[in-house]
């Protein structure tokens, strides 16, 4: 396994991070344990979970597997806080008030003293930056965190934080979490190169496009029962008819190489400029052992060029990273959440 710099601090963690959502949900917890288990032992050492998957459980089944194996300061522990806990109007957003104690119920569920690295799940626009930072300054002096990330956060914003922490001395942007893959490049119109002039490592999440880079899903033939997009009607942002085309031209680069699909795509991401860590979510050991074998698998420069022909630089034939950074912004205009000046 390799070992790479997360953003500019002095930690290493694995050039693949385990993600959590799906336990406690999609996967039972005798078989999430039985993947973190066997994800440490094959020598990834970051654990993504988040406060709101399954409510609260992914969190309980990742600190009782990583109790259960002896091994917490073998692990840079990542979850986020922020995101919506129930209906009440302080049940979510990064004022003082709901972050505070979103980070301590994570504590708990986690079982440890610490998070190593805590991300600020979506944007709250309607907290002051100066606030949101105080108080993650606070809870690092606390010694509750030890780094601070963002997760689709847009660029402005990200650059705002920079410059708020470099004026006040307040906890620093280590790394930001958007989505990235194959088929929504989106990000290296701006993200990847402001995050690689100013230190902050990329985390990025739904490296196979919520299962469409994993080849189960066709042009010509209807989503298999009880897949994600069983019900997507012609209209999906997500499974366009672009992104299955995408597919089916990936489909022999992957086969020349003796790999699968999913194979192809983490091998991708982690040759990237930019990119620490992509996040697998694997809800199967098989899963998580397929995006282990591509950490062995080199594209070559004809191969890389053939793949930016397919879908080239920039580009997207799938609506993740608009949906969840834009979109968000726009909404929050409408929601009238954006203060006026």
């Amino acid at each position: 396994m390799e070992y790479r710099q997360l953003g500019r601090s002095g930690v290493r963690v694995s050039a693949l991070c385990l993600g959590a959502m799906n336990f406690g949900s999609g996967t039972e917890e005798a078989t999430s344990i039985r993947i973190i288990q066997e994800a440490l032992d094959l020598g990834i050492n970051f654990i993504d979970t988040a406060d709101v998957y399954a409510k609260g459980l992914s969190e309980e089944i990742v600190g009782k597997a990583i109790a259960q194996s002896g091994r917490r300061d073998e692990v840079v522990l990542a979850t986020k806080g922020v995101a919506h806990l129930g209906e009440g109007p302080n049940d979510w957003g990064a004022s003082r008030y709901h972050l505070t104690r979103a980070c301590e119920a994570s504590l708990r569920r986690l079982r440890t003293d610490r998070i190593d690295l805590y991300y600020l799940h979506i944007v709250d626009l309607t907290t002051p930056m100066d606030e949101i930072f105080n108080t993650l300054e606070t809870l690092v002096r606390q010694g509750k965190i030890l780094y601070v990330g963002t997760s689709k956060w847009p660029v402005t914003l990200i650059m705002e934080a920079l410059a708020l922490s470099e004026r006040y001395g307040m906890p620093r942007v280590t790394v930001e979490q958007p989505p990235y893959s194959l088929l929504d490049r989106s990000i290296e119109n701006e993200l990847i190169w402001t995050c690689m002039r100013h230190g902050i490592g990329i985390v990025p999440f739904s490296p196979l496009a919520g299962g469409i880079l994993s080849g189960k899903y066709r042009k010509g033939q209807k989503p298999p029962k009880g897949s994600r997009y069983e019900k997507a009607g012609p209209d999906d942002k997500r499974l366009t008819p672009e992104a299955l085309d995408v597919v089916e031209k990936l489909g022999p680069i992957a086969e020349a190489k003796g790999i699968s699909l999913s194979e192809l795509a983490h091998a991708w991401l982690l040759q990237r400029p930019g990119i620490t860590a992509p996040i697998i979510g694997p809800r199967t050991v098989e899963h998580l052992r397929s995006a282990i074998r591509a950490c062995e698998v080199k594209l070559s420069e004809e191969e890389l060029a053939r793949i930016d022909e397919i879908v080239p630089p920039g580009s997207a034939v799938s609506d993740y990273y608009d949906v969840n950074v834009y979109a968000r912004m726009r909404g929050a205009i409408e929601a009238g959440e954006v203060p006026r000046a």
